[in-house]
């Protein structure tokens, strides 16, 4: 009995509580990168950050960390860019392409859905009413920027992934 009270006082308790709240962000922070009003990226460098600070022998390094914030700007500017992208190769107006932009931008107020719907709209409405294009150019060009966004989610998971990949190679190695 003493040999496992022994046992039970020398666990040191809070690396893996600390641990433990990683990994959770991360499998949210992973989740995030797909669902709706979660932003995955983001709260996959918080929980880097928060394990780092709150356990430092085994955090991550200063380029680690700087590596990780590269990764989440990427992520943020793929998520943005690939509709306009996708809104140009299916012959969208610049203007249109100005939509998706700004139709992202405003998007990002509402979460996963609002960077889904945003392009969507703002392609459309800036085809249509500011291009002065007709519905089926329109609706074309939308339906690019809708293309575009689902390459930009895959992106976007890649880049999750990625940044758990980095994480775990750096606080471990």
């Amino acid at each position: 009995m003493e040999t496992l009270l022994q046992w039970w006082q020398a666990v040191d308790w809070t690396a893996i509580g600390v641990w433990t709240m990683t990994v959770s962000l991360m499998l949210v922070g992973v989740a995030g990168a797909i669902l709706p009003f979660l932003p995955g990226p983001l709260i996959l460098f918080l929980a880097a950050l928060l394990h780092t600070w709150l356990l430092p022998q085994s955090g991550m390094s200063t380029w680690g960390i700087v590596l990780l914030a590269v990764l989440l700007i990427v992520s943020y500017v793929a998520d943005m860019a690939s509709g306009a992208m996708g809104a140009k190769w299916f012959g969208a107006s610049r203007w249109g392409i100005l939509g998706v932009i700004l139709g992202g931008l405003v998007g990002l107020f509402f979460g996963f859905l609002g960077l889904i719907i945003g392009p969507i709209i703002g392609g459309l409405v800036f085809e249509v009413v500011v291009a002065r294009r007709n519905w089926r150019e329109g609706v074309k060009s939308t339906w690019g920027s809708v293309v575009g966004t689902g390459v930009g989610l895959v992106m976007r998971l890649m880049l999750s992934f990625g940044m758990v990949v980095a994480f775990f190679i750096d606080a471990l190695w």
